[in-house]
């Protein structure tokens, strides 16, 4: 067990290696974020829904908008 100034270095020891770890962990989720960002391309025209592909914008537009006619960009993707 630690005493006096070895548990002070320690524990500034300790407090410095989280508060590194905190901040790294926040960088990656920023830059997470927006890469997910700038994968959704494709905005649905009735409810502005976003999807990253135009399989998928497809597949949400007859399922979600079944009566809309479906958009000329979407008529010649394959199901």
């Amino acid at each position: 067990m630690a005493r006096g100034q070895q548990k002070l270095q320690s524990q500034a020891k300790a407090a410095e290696k989280m508060a590194k770890q905190k901040k790294q962990q926040g960088h990656n989720a920023n830059e997470q974020k927006k890469a997910a960002l700038k994968a959704l391309v494709f905005v649905c025209t009735v409810c502005k829904a976003q999807m990253p592909d135009p399989k998928t914008y497809k597949q949400h537009f007859e399922n979600k908008h079944p009566k809309n006619e479906l958009p000329d960009e979407l008529k010649n993707v394959c199901p």
